[in-house]
């Protein structure tokens, strides 16, 4: 309801009164529900998040992060508006952790320890959702098949940087916080 109302109107429209106003009800019955304008912003960041099709745990693990970014690009060419906040707020709901988990579980299986898992994760969601931020906003300035050709570039050199730090043949078992 708060992702469509920001869609349409912007997310300085996603207030506790219009949200309210669009589900027939009053502002103060929302109140046992969402504390306040922070908490809409986190139910947008879920609702956005929980767009995204998980992949197949059996794929590769660069298979499954290369879905998952082209995920990414697909919300934001759907939510242009809205999509930045990804940049400026974190996953705060459970609902929203089901894309960090997946990619989480997909740099495990590649090798890194949780100690650079949590670093990897952090700079790989800035940077896909940095692009798909910029190649909606129009940021590029290029012709698709430009855009498209520089996003197989960083996907490339994400899976070189991500195998470049691992040691070959060593899983860390999950527990393991020592990186």
């Amino acid at each position: 309801m708060s992702l469509e109302l920001a869609d349409e109107q912007g997310l300085q429209a996603v207030t506790l009164q219009a949200v309210a106003r669009r589900l027939g009800v009053t502002a103060m019955s929302l109140y046992g529900h969402i504390a306040n304008k922070a908490a809409l912003l986190d139910g947008i960041v879920e609702e956005l998040l929980s767009e995204f099709p998980l992949p197949d745990a059996e794929l590769p693990w660069d298979e499954r992060l290369a879905r998952i970014g082209r995920a990414a690009r697909d919300s934001a060419r759907r939510h242009p508006d809205v999509f930045p906040l990804l940049l400026t707020r974190s996953a705060a709901t459970p609902g929203a952790h089901r894309v960090r988990q997946a990619v989480f579980a997909a740099l495990l299986d590649a090798g890194l320890s949780i100690t650079e898992v949590n670093r990897a994760e952090r700079l790989l969601s800035t940077m896909v959702v940095g692009f798909a931020t910029s190649e909606v906003s129009g940021r590029f300035g290029q012709s698709a098949a430009d855009i498209e050709a520089d996003y197989a570039y960083l996907e490339d050199t994400l899976r070189k940087l991500i195998t470049s730090t691992t040691a070959p043949g060593v899983v860390p078992e999950v527990g393991d916080t020592t990186g």
